[in-house]
C-alpha cells in the first residue's frame, strides 16, 4: 500500500493541532484598568477527511497515486467569565437565530418596546 495518503492526513492533523489549542477554548485573560479581568470561553468543532487511490500504470514502474485531504475548524463563542474583586459571573453569549420564526420571537420584545414608545409619545401630543 502507498503511504502518501497516511502522510498527507498526519500533515492534515499536525496543521489543526497548530491552529487549535487550549487557548482557543479558553481564551487568554483581558484585564481592564479597574481591575476587571475577562475571560472568553469558546467552542471548538474539529473536522477532516480524506481519501486517495493507486492507479494501474500501464507502461510499468511505480502505480501513480491520486488523492486529497482537506480539514477545518470552528471556534463558536459560548461565554465569558467576568472575575471581579473575587468573584466570578458568567455571561452567556446568545446563538444567533436559525430561522425567520427565531429572529421574529429574538426581536419581538424590541419591537414592542418601540411601538409602546411611539403610541405613549403619540398620546402626549395630542
Amino acid at each position: 500500500m502507498n503511504q502518501k495518503l497516511p502522510n498527507m492526513l498526519e500533515a492534515t492533523i499536525q496543521k489543526i493541532r497548530e491552529m487549535v489549542d487550549v487557548n482557543s477554548v479558553i481564551g487568554d485573560p483581558i484585564t481592564t484598568p479597574d481591575g476587571v479581568t475577562i475571560i472568553p470561553v469558546s467552542r471548538v468543532s474539529v473536522g477532516f477527511g480524506g481519501g486517495g487511490s493507486d492507479f494501474v500504470n500501464n507502461k510499468g514502474g511505480e502505480n501513480p497515486f491520486g488523492g486529497g485531504v482537506g480539514g477545518g475548524v470552528k471556534v463558536t463563542p459560548l461565554c465569558f467569565l467576568v472575575v471581579k474583586d473575587g468573584n466570578v459571573r458568567m455571561m452567556s453569549v446568545p446563538e444567533p437565530a436559525n430561522s425567520t420564526a427565531d429572529r421574529i420571537v429574538e426581536m419581538m420584545p424590541d419591537t414592542l418596546e418601540k411601538l409602546t414608545a411611539f403610541l405613549d409619545a403619540k398620546k402626549e401630543g395630542k
